[in-house]
């Protein structure tokens, strides 16, 4: 019965994605083949309007079908029409619809910084696309530092999507450990937080060096399941019985290195070291929502 569900869900889960991205393309090239601010900005909204209006439709199926239960603190800190750059840890695939649950229409659309290769998955690379999602290559420091040029590739990426989200209003999303959470990756890293990763400061620095000016501030979100880390089967099949979040809302930090200057070594350290006092605070709430009657991850 279980498997039923699941493939019955994915049907209209796949139906309603065909049913919103058709629309979402056409939309998109009209925006691209009238390239005036007028259009643009009304292409903007029909095409939020869209991607709001397909998340709402998962959200319903959350609500109706999954039988989880989101506890979530801080959510009245937020409006709609801000400019915010989101912070969260990543543990699971299904964090992604738990923040669109959580701000669907509470704050501008999540637009999420994707690997470069996620543009070619069927309709919804398009859509992602369509909707001026950045596209970024994932590359070691190592890598980097043997072809500068992988960077720079990356930190133009950022500053092309930055300029387009200056005319409205937008919320950047950034898992800052750069993948998910596992016991072996937390191994490999010598990670010194109990339930995170170690933060990736490249990412941030570049948003917020390129549109600090028109930010309103820091959303940091942390996430933490109760009953374990998630499938999206596991949510489907009605597995998942509650998930706690915790919003804070943090004002914007004062001393942000520039994109592209490795010369400024103290800047970047200073940055790091913001970064990580907030990691920090991160895995105390972190214990905190999983002392509340569940076990650490």
């Amino acid at each position: 019965m279980s498997s039923l569900r699941v493939v019955l869900l994915l049907l209209v889960i796949a139906t309603s994605t065909v049913l919103h991205v058709v629309p979402l393309l056409a939309v998109a090239l009209v925006k691209v083949a009238v390239p005036a601010r007028g259009v643009r900005r009304g292409c903007n909204a029909v095409l939020t309007a869209i991607a709001e209006s397909w998340i709402g439709l998962n959200n319903l199926l959350w609500d109706r079908c999954s039988g989880a239960r989101i506890t979530a603190t801080g959510l009245e800190q937020v409006r709609p029409d801000g400019h915010y750059l989101v912070l969260a840890n990543h543990q699971a695939w299904v964090d992604i619809l738990v923040l669109q649950k959580l701000f669907n229409r509470r704050i501008p659309l999540l637009r999420f910084f994707l690997k470069r290769e996620l543009v070619w998955v069927p309709l919804l690379g398009l859509a992602w696309w369509a909707l001026d999602f950045p596209f970024m290559g994932r590359h070691t420091r190592a890598q980097i530092a043997r072809n500068p040029a992988l960077g720079r590739r990356d930190m133009e990426a950022t500053r092309r999507a930055c300029e387009k989200f200056r005319d409205i209003p937008v919320a950047i999303m950034n898992f800052v450990e750069g993948t998910r959470f596992t016991g072996d990756k937390h191994a490999r890293q010598a990670s010194p937080y109990r339930h995170l990763l170690k933060p990736r400061s490249g990412g941030v620095a570049y948003v917020l060096d390129a549109m600090g000016d028109s930010l309103h501030g820091i959303l940091d979100v942390t996430i933490a399941y109760p009953g374990g880390r998630p499938s999206m089967v596991d949510l489907m099949s009605g597995r998942v019985r509650e998930v706690r979040v915790s919003v804070r809302v943090r004002p914007l930090p004062t001393d942000v290195p520039r994109a592209g200057d490795e010369s400024d070594r103290a800047t970047r350290a200073r940055f790091q070291q913001w970064l990580n006092a907030l990691w920090e605070e991160k895995d105390m709430e972190m214990a905190r929502l999983l002392g509340q009657g569940g076990a650490p991850a």
